[in-house]
């Protein structure tokens, strides 16, 4: 490599670099986008880098493969023979205090990726499987709201969100903030089953909905706030579209698959409904989303595939029309959301994520 090459190599800003300074204030979001535009302007064609807004931090390297792999041996060795010695209750408090302490090396000296999002997801489960177990110990693992009521739920929901935000302010993983809305969302569909358990199952899809919309409203502001997704808030704002994503999707859709789930109307309006997500997805430019949906479109699908008499070849066409539809949407994401924001109202185009 001749010396203007390796010192032009040398002075490349990496995209960290540039979210740190960024969050640090030293640039602005404008100003750091104008460098990354710079650089990739002055690298070869063949060397740029695919263009995707929705690029998050999950693997840093391999040693992130190698020390999720140690982290799940250690932690399930640890449950087991603290479970046999303290029982299970104690075990899962044993873990959510391992996997803390295991967070202060892994996630705030390392700084690794995908170990970080493992060790707060664990601290998370084991925080509020410990509370639900140590209100009801007949839990055994399972929620049983039907046959134990809400209570255990409520309190197990609220004490792991607390728990999140201490996990949040010691570590910064953007993750975090989605485990913690995660649980409140627990603690409200536990509190319907406490307060109405009469009514709770019919009423639990339209709380889900309701709870789903809040969350996407959620990740929405953190969006709006870094159109150009620079920061940590995009991150953040990408795990609370991912929660948000099945909590709308699945009471929208699963009303129209049960008994009446193959008849031709309902298959439509399955399909509508994840075309009327597709845009929705497009517009936000989040993807979450319109894959929570896939499944029903297959369903739907192939429920008019054995309408038309082709029974015997109804899990093919599926896979192949969904495959098609994936493919056809990465290929042409861009130009549809350019299509899209130019007909919405400019101040509102402004504001959403940049395009290309």
């Amino acid at each position: 490599m001749s010396r203007p090459q390796a010192a032009q190599e040398m002075l490349a800003i990496s995209p960290d670099a540039l979210r740190a300074a960024v969050e640090s204030g030293l640039l602005t979001a404008e100003q750091a986008q104008g460098l990354r535009n710079l650089e990739q302007a002055r690298m070869p064609v063949r060397e740029a880098e695919p263009h995707d807004d929705e690029k998050f931090r999950f693997i840093s390297g391999f040693s992130d493969i190698f020390v999720t792999i140690g982290l799940g041996l250690f932690l399930g060795a640890l449950g087991y023979f603290s479970g046999d010695m303290i029982g299970n209750t104690g075990m899962l408090a044993v873990i959510a205090v391992a996997s803390w302490l295991l967070a202060e090396y892994f996630t705030r000296r390392q700084r690794m990726a995908l170990p970080s999002i493992v060790l707060l997801l664990v601290f998370a489960g084991a925080v509020f499987l410990t509370v639900a177990e140590a209100f009801n110990p007949s839990l055994n693992f399972g929620i049983g709201l039907g046959n134990h009521g809400g209570f255990p739920i409520v309190v197990a929901g609220l004490v792991t969100a607390a728990a999140t935000a201490l996990h949040y302010r010691r570590f910064r993983v953007p993750v975090t903030i989605a485990a913690g809305v995660a649980a409140l969302v627990a603690s409200a569909v536990g509190l319907l089953f406490m307060l109405a358990p009469d009514f709770a199952e019919q009423a639990a899809k339209p709380l889900l909905l309701a709870c789903g919309l809040a969350v996407f409203t959620l990740a929405m502001r953190f969006d709006l706030s870094d159109p150009q997704r620079q920061t940590r808030r995009t991150d953040i704002a990408f795990w609370l579209h991912m929660l948000a994503a099945p909590l709308i999707v699945h009471p929208l859709i699963s009303g129209l698959v049960g008994d009446g789930g193959s008849d031709v109307v309902s298959a439509w309006s399955i399909l509508a409904i994840f075309v009327g997500l597709a845009l929705v997805a497009l517009v936000v430019d989040r993807r979450a989303i319109l894959v929570s949906g896939l499944s029903y479109a297959g369903f739907a699908f192939g429920a008019l595939v054995v309408k038309a008499g082709l029974s015997d070849s109804v899990v093919p066409l599926t896979m192949l029309v969904l495959g098609a539809l994936v493919l056809l949407l990465s290929a042409g994401w861009h130009t549809l959301r350019r299509t899209l924001l130019s007909l919405l109202p400019g101040a509102l185009a402004r504001r959403l994520p940049a395009h290309t």
